[in-house]
């Protein structure tokens, strides 16, 4: 099939998906399940391989994000209706005032994700965001949507997360290099995520019904000292959001300082992996929560199962988007694009931008979008007699590539918007808006570092 057939089919698409979510209302894993399909027999896709191309496309997304959003979702309404996060957010709201709490949220959110997968991140942090957001009595999405966005742009240029490690191994880069100039570039971008965010929220976005229930129930239910003697210590709380994030730390820093079959860098492997990390802040849990406020074993087992409807949701979407994902990349869709582009003529820094953006917009994902682009670009960085410093700031390049363009096939745009309530047209209102103008502004800031190290 011809390029411009495979962007043709690409775009329309696109267009039906949109077209069913917003205008006709269809639910969104229905809708993507259905285009998914019929990109598949556009395409010329095999009958026989079809459904098993849906059937990866679902399995390879839910393989790494079921087992996280259902812990992390579990650990969420754990801390919820406890107290915890209400707790929290009044301690800091007192500490800090109101006015800054939405600017150490985002800061924190950096600090917090560069060891930590943005989906992981994005779930611990949401029952905060909710607390805080209570406590302020303003839509979740005004703290939530800069968070989301610092937090995933440290995921796309700051190593360890696997998209940038990959990519740097594809091109021989120097990743302390990447990391210099990833942090180096994210520090403004957190500033900026702040600004957006702030100016996007002048909108006023209501929330999708699921949400908006969900919301308006966070803390009412919570443990009062008329059905407990005491509500959890903020030391506590913050033990719960921290003691996951460190063993992952851990993790990172093992695999990043030992050698290959190390066997204190396997099992800091073992003890840092997101799953395992979230499984020790739930039993934690039943020390610092379930023990001190008295919850029987069928309370607590309710507490726990109540988390797993609203997580079901979040986890059936985002399969449904990986599947979509899948299809355009078997079809060779992304292959046709990036082929395209690769023929303009443009300079090496700005042609890796703009490949990475355009494979992002086509498949969703922006580690596949990252490590296609090196290598469709591997030879020409590596022939061209470039510097070290200059092929680690053609990586990151290539990495903010990776971030803009968020939209319904990305897994994180469905956690992003279902978390925060948006439906879809807001959510590309926002969402797809704030990640594309932090794309922008890290590549020219990459572009500006490129300019200067020349």
């Amino acid at each position: 099939m011809s390029t411009l057939a495979l962007l043709s089919i690409a775009g329309g698409s696109i267009a039906l998906l949109l077209v069913l979510i917003i205008r006709l209302q269809v639910h969104a894993f229905v809708a993507l399940m259905l285009v998914s399909l019929l990109v598949a027999l556009a395409t010329n896709i095999p009958v026989a391989e079809i459904i098993p191309t849906l059937i990866a496309g679902m399995g390879g997304t839910l393989g790494s994000v079921a087992i996280l959003v259902a812990l992390g979702a579990m650990l969420g309404r754990m801390i919820e209706v406890s107290g915890g996060a209400n707790t929290l957010a009044q301690r800091f709201t007192q500490i800090l005032g109101p006015r800054r709490v939405p600017a150490a949220l985002t800061a924190a959110a950096l600090v917090l994700s560069i060891p930590v997968f943005f989906d992981v991140g994005f779930i611990i942090l949401i029952p905060i965001i909710y607390g805080f957001c209570k406590a302020a009595g303003v839509n979740p999405v005004k703290y939530g949507l800069p968070v989301a966005g610092i937090m995933l742009a440290t995921h796309v240029v700051v190593p360890p997360h696997p998209g940038i490690v990959g990519g740097a191994a594809v091109l021989s880069a120097d990743v302390g290099w990447i990391t210099l100039i990833g942090l180096a570039t994210c520090i403004p971008l957190a500033f900026l995520a702040q600004y957006v965010g702030g100016k996007l929220n002048r909108r006023d976005y209501v929330m999708q019904p699921d949400a908006e229930a969900q919301f308006r129930k966070f803390g009412t239910d919570a443990s009062t000292p008329s059905t407990s003697n005491k509500l959890p210590s903020v030391a506590a709380v913050l033990t719960l959001i921290l003691a996951p994030l460190a063993l992952i730390m851990l993790g990172t820093t093992g695999a990043t300082l030992l050698p290959k079959g190390d066997s204190l860098r396997n099992l800091m492997s073992f003890t840092g992996a997101p799953v395992f990390a979230l499984m020790v802040a739930i039993g934690l849990a039943f020390v610092l929560l379930v023990r001190p406020l008295g919850w029987t074993r069928t309370r607590t087992n309710e507490v726990m199962e109540s988390a797993l409807p609203a997580a079901a949701t979040v986890i059936l979407v985002t399969g449904a988007g990986g599947v979509f994902a899948k299809v355009l990349t078997v079809s060779g869709i992304g292959t046709a694009l990036s082929q395209a582009l690769a023929g303009t003529g443009l300079p090496l820094i700005l042609l890796g931008f703009v490949i990475a953006l355009a494979l992002r917009a086509a498949q969703g994902s922006a580690t596949v979008a990252i490590l296609t682009t090196c290598g469709l670009l591997a030879e020409s960085i590596n022939g061209g007699g470039y510097s070290a410093l200059q092929v680690a700031i053609l990586t990151v390049a290539i990495g903010f590539g990776g971030l803009g363009l968020s939209h319904v096939n990305d897994s994180g745009f469905w956690i992003v918007t279902r978390y925060l309530g948006l439906s879809v047209a807001d959510g590309l209102r926002s969402w797809t808006v704030l990640t594309t103008i932090l794309g922008l502004a890290g590549f020219l800031l990459t572009w500006l570092i490129w300019v200067l190290a020349s």
